[in-house]
């Protein structure tokens, strides 16, 4: 019920005419957990190594295709407020840990799902608050009990493989070994000695055709395209960096020359050339044997690069820069002045080489030497690379999460049936109305191997009697859900190697939780009036002239 009648007595007078007030339990709480209900099982589907993809198309018309809930919710843009919280919590989780950020959102889902029931029974929020975060401080104090595989040293390959697979196998199901292979080397072999591990140091260069198993990692980074002068080849380059275009310098004030002949024409052109030739010739003494400029290259400048041997890489994006003089460990110039040792970088071979029909500049290292390692991936379609690079972005956070702690729990839903178990037995020994909660909590976790199961084509009752049954003798705590077995039958998940990292379920109970508190907690929704003017006409910018 929407009041805006200007005399009505109470809020509708106090605001602005046309703003929306909702309180109370009915118009507030369970409208918000409606919201929120829809939302989780939309996800819910996109769960899990069958889960179905989503194909979203944002505001600007670009396509997705994809399983992974963090690229789904970035491209929705959500209007709901209750919604937009759960949207954040899952945010939150993507940049804690990089993964897990579906599990946020499902969960907050079935545990607001669940506090319906309870308000209905007539069970207060605040008691229901009070029931789940006891719960959560009882799961986070079983949680370190269920760790079954530790990685202790997280260069050795063979270890970090069994924690990256995973998460990979979450969202690209069957190609998990290669991939996993991809991104272990690609993360060990610019492994910091003493400081932490930056994703940001593992990049992704997409190239159209062939298939994933072309796919391989460079040390070094790689960029699509073509070199500007005729050098094509440098080994052992000394780089300098320009963000600057390399070309006749503009001259500050704007001047007018008086030329009274020809001869003086030629002379002032001639100045000019002979101008560029000395800053040219000044950076190729300097040792330097490869440009890098983020603006153009002029031709009368790449005329005397090749006149001095020089290679012309041309990269206009400035992260990008950043990023190659952090590779090269060099020092980007603002001006086109010849550099110091300090300032010039260094690769083992600047190269032009071809993948595919794509012409691609190679800026290689040896093993040591890397900063940054580029996996390039090939594929039939665009749509199909980007998600291939959502599954080596996970793969990549978890490698960083294992260098934070590399812990891991039992996958396939068995953390979640051992928790459910352990929080039942816990919610009998509250007193007072916060029991039902705690159970209610307990039951919210049953929604993970369930939705294994129905992704999967399984009964779910079925599974979840099963699994409780071997949780509760005590000697199966490790049994999940075995997806490649329709009639429902478990696995040992340590025997399978089918983990999860220990940190994204940690910070994922932690986020869920506040957030469907969070929602929980609303009792009034007061929506001002949305700001007057004309709406911005659809499709696309418009000309100044229309």
């Amino acid at each position: 019920m929407a009041l805006h009648i200007p005399k009505a007595p109470g809020m509708a007078r106090m605001l602005k005419e046309g703003a929306l007030y909702f309180s109370g339990l009915e118009e507030a709480v369970y409208r918000n957990i409606t919201a929120c209900k829809q939302f989780a099982q939309t996800l819910r589907t996109a769960y899990g190594p069958n889960g179905m993809n989503k194909m979203v198309i944002n505001h600007i018309e670009k396509l997705f295709i994809t399983n992974d809930a963090a690229t789904i919710i970035n491209e929705l843009e959500v209007e709901h407020p209750a919604v937009k919280l759960l949207v954040l919590a899952s945010k939150m989780q993507e940049a804690e840990v990089g993964d897990g950020t579906n599990f946020v959102i499902i969960f907050a889902g079935a545990l607001l799902e669940a506090a319906e029931e309870l308000l209905r029974l007539g069970i207060t929020t605040s008691e229901i608050v009070e029931g789940y975060e006891a719960s959560l401080e009882k799961a986070l104090e079983i949680l370190p009990t269920l760790v079954v595989y530790e990685i202790k040293d997280y260069r050795d390959e063979k270890e970090v493989k069994v924690g990256i697979k995973m998460a990979v196998m979450s969202k690209q199901y069957g190609y998990e070994d290669h991939l996993t292979s991809l991104i272990t080397q690609a993360c060990i072999s610019i492994l910091p000695e003493k400081t932490t591990f930056n994703v940001d140091t593992v990049r992704v260069c997409k190239i159209l055709g062939s298939g994933l198993s072309s796919s391989s990692v460079v040390q070094g980074m790689v960029f699509k395209r073509q070199v500007e002068g005729d050098v094509t080849k440098k080994d052992n380059a000394k780089i300098a960096v320009y963000t600057c275009a390399v070309d006749i310098m503009q001259t500050e004030t704007k001047g007018t020359v008086l030329i009274k002949s020809a001869e003086e024409l030629m002379k002032f052109s001639r100045g000019e050339e002979s101008l560029l030739e000395m800053q040219i010739k000044a950076i190729a003494d300097s040792g330097a044997t490869v440009i890098v400029a983020g603006g153009k290259f002029g031709d009368m400048a790449l005329h005397y690069m090749n006149k001095y041997n020089l290679m012309a890489v041309r990269i206009p994006s400035k992260f990008d820069i950043r990023r190659l003089c952090k590779t090269v460990s060099a020092t980007a110039l603002s001006k086109l002045i010849p550099p110091t040792k300090e300032e010039l970088g260094y690769a083992d071979s600047v190269y032009i080489d071809e993948i595919g029909e794509t012409i691609v500049v190679k800026f290689a290292l040896n093993d040591k030497g890397s900063r940054v390692s580029t996996i390039i991936i090939r594929g039939s379609t665009e749509n199909y690379m980007d998600d291939i690079e959502r599954a080596i972005d996970d793969g990549v956070n978890t490698f960083k999460g294992i260098t934070r702690d590399g812990r891991f729990v039992p996958g396939a839903g068995a953390t979640e049936i051992e928790l459910a178990s352990q929080l039942a037995t816990y919610a009998d020994t509250l007193p007072g109305l916060e029991q039902y909660a705690a159970r209610r909590f307990a039951t919210a976790l049953e929604v993970f191997p369930k939705t294994l199961a129905e992704n999967s084509g399984c009964r779910a009752s079925e599974l979840l009697s099963k699994l409780y049954t071997a949780h509760k003798e005590g000697k199966q705590k490790t049994f999940g859900f075995d997806i490649n077995d329709k009639d429902a039958v478990l696995i040992d998940t340590v025997a399978a190697g089918i983990l999860d990292l220990y940190l994204t379920k940690q910070w994922a109970l932690k986020y869920a939780v506040g957030v469907a508190c969070t929602v929980l907690k609303v009792d009034q929704i007061i929506m001002a009036k949305r700001a007057g003017g004309p709406k911005v006409p659809g499709g696309g910018v418009r000309d100044d002239d229309e």
